[in-house]
């Protein structure tokens, strides 16, 4: 800053660097959310979803060898039409993934499970047709145990192992987002943490400057109101010698008159101009207080935004809650199907179907508990990404917070300036009280005093002496002036 910079000038820069930081900040703060956002998307949108249809895929899968089972043991026509909408559902699942999946290896383990299923369809229509042709059931059983469960197991492990390669495509979609959210974090805190030792510094230099330059003015004040108190001093010893020199008192008092009256004016200007000053300082001070309302805006939609975190993640909150349900209900499934097992091993050969039936039973009632793991990990993920974002805003309110205490400081500054400008105003309206004092002790000398011969020299130099220090004074106010004004008189 230089020495020819206003006060109002610097108020300003610093106030403009301190809404550029804060919109900087901001901007990062939007930009680096918007990107957290788009990655966690494109998980969701991607891998994510992927390994939803394969879980359905399974399902489908599942359904088609229930109704198989169901055929073999008890005959009804019925369970064909549900294998083959299974199927369908099978292959329209399998037309989805082909569309959406991108990894080699993903697209070669799916394509494994096309040819394997295909084969299983092919094995369950030759028992069907074993079945529909009058079979007994024992030997419909072996030829399902022969032919058809092989090419189910084939086709269970082409789908577990296509779920798991769509398992480490999510793991690595997410460590990826997680990277990016961890460098949108760091990229905020290191802007932070500028933006604060930026205005730590420009609020010491700004003190620093604006400390010394009113500190000097106010001391070359207090210096010229002492020369003047020195000159009244002399103008009246000079009054008393001017009983000796009546002859010469009209001419030097009419000097002394005007040289009176014209300080009076001087200070009287300078009242006027001081008091003009404490109305800019009162208009600054409004202009902190707007900006104090707008950093308060601005901290009331950060808090607005960590409550919409919070919630998000009560709602996952309640989601678990949902998935405790479901999981318990899939152990006491399991739990019956393990019962219904049991007994349908006690009663033998007859309750050997149903036995089948049970272990089915069994088997899903695992993987829905399996599924609900897998649903519980995704929304403890959800719930970390909420906390991160919570974190990352309220480290920007903690800034909003410190800009905000920057701005009392420069309210203080202004409300310093006025208490000193209101003195100015007060010492320049004891000068005009003075010079008025002075006129009228001059006016008496003209009717008391004899030879003023001597003393009109001596009045005249004093005189001379006040007009200058006068001048100082005015100097001094228009430097006091600039501080808090500009030049051009705005």
């Amino acid at each position: 800053m230089t020495r020819n910079t206003t006060f109002s000038q610097r108020i300003a820069a610093a106030f403009a660097l301190s809404v550029i930081l804060t919109v900087i900040i901001g901007t990062v703060g939007v930009i680096a959310l918007l990107a957290v956002v788009s990655s966690k998307d494109q998980v969701i949108d991607g891998p994510a979803h992927e390994l939803t249809e394969a879980q359905r895929l399974r399902i489908a899968a599942e359904q088609k060898v229930t109704a198989g089972r169901t055929f073999m043991l008890t005959g009804d026509e019925s369970s064909v039409g549900h294998l083959n909408a299974a199927r369908d559902l099978f292959r329209a699942i399998l037309e989805r993934l082909s569309r959406t999946v991108e990894g080699e290896e993903a697209r070669s383990l799916l394509a494994t499970v096309g040819q394997v299923e295909d084969e299983h369809y092919r094995t369950v229509n030759e028992v069907i047709a074993l079945r529909r042709g009058g079979a007994d059931t024992a030997e419909v059983l072996r030829a399902f145990d022969e032919r058809a469960a092989p090419a189910r197991d084939a086709l269970d492990r082409a789908i577990t192992a296509f779920i798991a390669a769509t398992e480490r495509d999510l793991a690595a979609a997410k460590d990826r987002s997680t990277a990016s959210a961890s460098r949108a974090i760091a990229s905020l805190l290191v802007l932070a943490a500028a933006a604060a030792a930026l205005a730590v510094l420009m609020s010491y230099l700004l003190s620093r400057t604006l400390r010394r330059q009113i500190g000097t003015a106010v001391g070359q004040v207090q210096t010229s109101s002492a020369e003047l108190e020195a000159v009244a001093t002399q103008q009246a010893s000079g009054a008393r010698e001017e009983a000796t020199a009546m002859s010469e008192i009209t001419t030097t008092i009419n000097e002394l008159l005007v040289t009176s009256r014209q300080i009076a004016e001087s200070a009287q200007r300078v009242a006027q101009v001081a008091a003009q000053t404490a109305g800019a300082a009162s208009a600054g001070d409004s202009t902190i207080e707007q900006a104090n309302a707008s950093i308060q805006a601005i901290r009331q939609q950060v808090d607005q935004i960590v409550g919409h975190m919070l919630e998000l993640g009560e709602k996952s909150q309640q989601i678990g809650t949902v998935l405790e349900i479901v999981s318990e209900l899939a152990e006491q499934t399991n739990i019956l199907a393990i019962n219904a097992t049991i007994e349908a091993t006690g009663a033998g050969d007859a309750g050997r179907r149903f036995a089948v039936v049970a272990d089915e039973i069994r088997k899903l009632s695992d993987r829905v508990a399996e599924s609900t793991k897998e649903v519980r990990r995704y929304i403890d993920d959800v719930r970390a990404a909420v906390n991160t974002t919570v974190m990352a805003t309220e480290t920007g309110s903690k800034a909003v917070d410190s800009g905000f205490r920057q701005f009392g400081q420069v309210a203080t500054s202004f409300e310093q300036i006025a208490n000193l400008v209101t003195t100015t105003t007060e010492a320049a309206r004891e000068i005009e009280l003075s010079t008025k004092q002075q006129t009228t002790a001059v006016e008496q000398v003209n009717v008391a005093v004899v030879d003023v011969a001597q003393a009109t020299r001596v009045t005249e130099a004093g005189s001379t002496q006040t007009q200058q220090t006068a001048s100082q004074l005015a100097g001094l106010s228009r430097d006091l002036l600039r501080l808090v004004h500009a030049r051009n008189g705005r």
